[in-house]
């Protein structure tokens, strides 16, 4: 369990108003096979998440991430059961499906073709919850804020196509932002982007949690990306996943290549990737970034 803040952020996370947790308790995820019987691809994991701060899920490809990241979002596929086994909750009440409270942000950005940055980045505010829940006044003066947080401000009245990849991405952050969650659920979101682009959008995340902090997970297979965005990595094993490791990271960010060459950061490469070659020998695949 991570009980620090890295010191650049520990004064911002204070309030007492953004205090949350998310706890999984012995989540077991079993999905059919084919021919019969099931394949477990999460074997029993228990994850307690207290505070806000930025929480890395790693694991090789296949290790379930994307899978636990989607049932703490409430995402449930059809036709199966999800978890099989065990308890999510958030602010200790069990969690069964899509929660106010918590929001997501995939990969693949999935902005709106017909819609301007502006509108896509506006668009919870057409569902009524959003409608009731933030006055209109309010609720343009988060878009219009997080568009200039997010760099597009001269680009809103541009459309998706128009855009970089980086640029599409940013309009996702800036959409699942300006709602102010106090979870945010990130799948791999940098994980198509160029190594430049990955970078600044590393960055802008850290100034976006600096100016408002959440309790973020963040799922990655890119160890040098879990080492510089987390307060805490969680590491998986292969199917069935089980939490091979979990520690903090107290070093300040932003984190530079100084820090990314340092004793301190080689040895938790090292960690995670001994770590994983002894719990998932020769399966998945990790990714250090260079």
């Amino acid at each position: 369990m991570n009980e620090t803040v890295s010191q650049t952020d520990k004064t911002a996370a204070t309030p007492s108003e953004h205090m949350v947790s998310l706890s999984l308790n012995q989540i077991i995820q079993d999905y059919p096979a084919p021919g019969g019987g099931v394949t477990r691809v999460i074997g029993g994991v228990d994850l307690v998440f207290e505070r806000p701060g930025i929480n890395m899920l790693l694991g090789p490809s296949g290790s379930g991430k994307s899978t636990l990241l989607n049932m703490m979002g409430g995402v449930r596929p059809l036709n199966v059961k999800t978890p099989t086994s065990g308890t999510i909750s958030i602010d200790g009440q069990p969690c069964h499906g899509p929660h106010d409270d918590a929001v997501m942000v995939f990969q693949r950005y999935a902005n709106r073709p017909d819609l301007s940055v502006y509108d896509n980045v506006a668009f919870p505010f057409r569902f009524k919850l959003w409608r009731e829940r933030v006055p209109e006044k309010e609720w343009r003066a988060r878009v219009a804020h997080m568009l200039d947080a997010v760099g597009l401000a001269d680009k809103k009245a541009l459309h998706p196509a128009q855009l970089s990849g980086g640029q599409n991405q940013r309009v996702a952050l800036a959409r699942a932002l300006v709602l102010q969650p106090r979870i945010l659920l990130m799948d791999e979101p940098f994980g198509a982007l160029d190594a430049q682009t990955r970078e600044e959008m590393q960055h802008l995340l850290i100034k976006l949690y600096r100016e408002r902090p959440c309790l973020i997970v963040f799922v990655t297979h890119d160890v040098t990306e879990a080492l510089m965005l987390g307060d805490r990595v969680v590491v998986l094993s292969t199917q069935p996943a089980n939490v091979a490791d979990d520690f903090a990271i107290h070093a300040p960010r932003p984190r530079s290549l100084d820090w990314q060459r340092s004793p301190e950061a080689v040895q938790l490469s090292e960690r995670v990737l001994d770590q994983l070659h002894r719990v998932s020998p020769g399966k998945g695949s990790l990714r250090v970034t260079v």
